[in-house]
């Protein structure tokens, strides 16, 4: 089976090398392409100098490149239009999205389309969260639960394992954070087949979150519009 994982990187050193290491200890078998898209301004040094050192460890299978779409959602879908493999995993570089859920993704992707993760599943596992956004996640998880009539509980944890050909027939608008919001909300209007995994959550150990409590507002705008946006106008296909 081959990989596609995507590890948008900005200010990350030492972790983006272990969620490397630790994804390749946890999927010996399968072959992995590394997407790791860089920003051409935000981009540190010492992170690029990371990914290139990572380069010349595993040669071809990690492909650096800078985003040319704006926003973090505009670079993970650079990564979608260039990913070889037959699965698309989305994840972060700082490990905040813990590598070892990874098999049980893929297992679960043998029946679904998407296999999304929950912080809630199971219990609230987060570590490090603030105490008050932890409070808003939670209203905002149920209210759009309600809103789509969804069994899934985080909608907004964009830690998740695609079939390749589904990101591929689908119509993506966003470019900022608000695409983490969009990327499961779409593929729920247009009746993929989505479950999810229970996975822990924990703050980053270095580096800088761009997220803030004002991406709040973009998320609702963009629930709202996808919500009640005819379903014709979400797949390439209908549009060409």
């Amino acid at each position: 089976m081959h990989l596609s994982i995507i590890l948008p990187a900005t200010d990350e050193t030492f972790s983006l090398s272990e969620t490397v290491r630790k994804i390749k200890e946890v999927l010996p078998s399968y072959v992995i392409e590394y997407l790791i898209v860089t920003h051409p301004r935000l981009t540190t040094t010492a992170c690029r100098e990371t990914a290139a050192k990572l380069r010349e460890m595993y040669g071809p299978d990690i492909v650096v490149f800078d985003q040319t779409r704006a926003g973090i959602g505009g670079a993970i879908r650079d990564c979608m239009a260039r990913a070889t493999g037959e699965i698309v995993v989305m994840m972060a570089a700082d490990l905040e999205t813990d590598p070892a859920v990874l098999p049980a993704m893929l297992e679960k992707l043998e029946s679904y389309d998407v296999v999304a993760t929950s912080r809630w599943k199971g219990g609230a596992r987060f570590s490090g969260y603030n105490p008050l956004k932890f409070m808003l996640n939670f209203i905002f998880q149920r209210l759009f639960r309600v809103l789509y009539w969804t069994e899934l509980t985080d909608l907004t944890y964009a830690y998740r394992a695609y079939r390749a050909q589904v990101l591929k027939t689908i119509q993506w608008e966003e470019t900022g954070f608000p695409f983490l919001f969009e990327s499961i909300l779409k593929p729920l209007r247009l009746g993929c087949r989505i479950t999810e995994v229970e996975a822990p959550w924990r703050a980053r150990q270095e580096g800088v979150s761009h997220n803030s409590f004002m991406q709040t507002s973009a998320y609702t705008w963009t629930g709202l519009r996808i919500r009640f946006q005819r379903v014709s106008k979400m797949r390439y296909s209908e549009r060409q």
